[in-house]
Protein backbone atom coordinates (compact mmCIF):
# COMPACT_ATOMS: atom_id res chain seq x y z
CA UNK A 1 0.00 0.00 0.00
CA UNK A 2 1.27 3.51 -0.92
CA UNK A 3 1.14 6.25 1.57
CA UNK A 4 2.35 9.71 1.64
CA UNK A 5 5.90 10.49 3.67
CA UNK A 6 4.99 13.89 4.20
CA UNK A 7 2.08 16.30 4.22
CA UNK A 8 1.60 17.56 1.02
CA UNK A 9 -0.52 20.35 1.37
CA UNK A 10 2.16 21.97 3.73
CA UNK A 11 4.90 21.11 1.89
CA UNK A 12 3.16 23.12 -1.08
CA UNK A 13 2.29 25.82 1.65
CA UNK A 14 6.02 26.06 2.39
CA UNK A 15 6.38 26.66 -1.35
CA UNK A 16 3.69 29.41 -1.74
CA UNK A 17 0.97 27.07 -3.21
CA UNK A 18 -1.88 27.71 -0.88
CA UNK A 19 -5.06 25.84 -1.54
CA UNK A 20 -6.70 28.99 -2.54
CA UNK A 21 -3.80 29.74 -5.01
CA UNK A 22 -4.16 26.26 -6.26
CA UNK A 23 -8.12 26.06 -6.58
CA UNK A 24 -7.76 29.44 -8.48
CA UNK A 25 -4.76 28.70 -10.78
CA UNK A 26 -6.52 25.25 -11.42
CA UNK A 27 -3.67 23.42 -10.65
CA UNK A 28 -5.26 20.26 -8.90
CA UNK A 29 -9.06 19.60 -8.88
CA UNK A 30 -10.90 19.89 -5.21
CA UNK A 31 -11.74 16.14 -6.08
CA UNK A 32 -7.94 15.74 -6.10
CA UNK A 33 -7.32 18.20 -2.97
CA UNK A 34 -9.93 16.00 -0.91
CA UNK A 35 -8.13 13.10 -1.60
CA UNK A 36 -5.13 13.97 -0.68
CA UNK A 37 -6.02 15.62 2.95
CA UNK A 38 -7.86 12.25 3.72
CA UNK A 39 -4.48 10.62 2.76
CA UNK A 40 -5.37 8.65 -0.03
CA UNK A 41 -3.41 8.41 -3.06
CA UNK A 42 -4.19 10.84 -5.57
CA UNK A 43 -4.37 10.46 -9.95
CA UNK A 44 -1.13 9.78 -11.62
CA UNK A 45 -1.35 13.43 -13.42
CA UNK A 46 -1.94 14.93 -9.63
CA UNK A 47 1.33 13.49 -8.56
CA UNK A 48 3.15 14.68 -11.51
CA UNK A 49 2.11 18.32 -10.42
CA UNK A 50 2.86 17.69 -6.76
CA UNK A 51 5.94 16.72 -7.93
CA UNK A 52 6.84 19.05 -10.54
CA UNK A 53 5.57 22.49 -8.28
CA UNK A 54 7.87 20.88 -5.06
CA UNK A 55 10.59 19.99 -7.41
CA UNK A 56 10.64 16.46 -6.25
CA UNK A 57 10.59 12.75 -7.07
CA UNK A 58 7.89 10.52 -6.41
CA UNK A 59 9.71 8.55 -3.94
CA UNK A 60 10.59 12.04 -1.83
CA UNK A 61 6.55 12.58 -1.47
CA UNK A 62 5.49 8.35 -1.03
CA UNK A 63 6.40 5.16 0.34
CA UNK A 64 4.99 1.66 0.35
CA UNK A 65 3.73 -0.26 3.56
CA UNK A 66 3.74 -3.81 3.08
CA UNK A 67 0.36 -4.79 4.24
CA UNK A 68 1.80 -7.47 6.49
CA UNK A 69 2.97 -4.40 8.73
CA UNK A 70 -0.32 -2.27 9.19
Amino acid sequence: MLKYKINILEALKEKGYTSYKIRKDKLIGEAQLTKIRRGDIASKETLNTICRLLDCQPGDILKYINSDQE
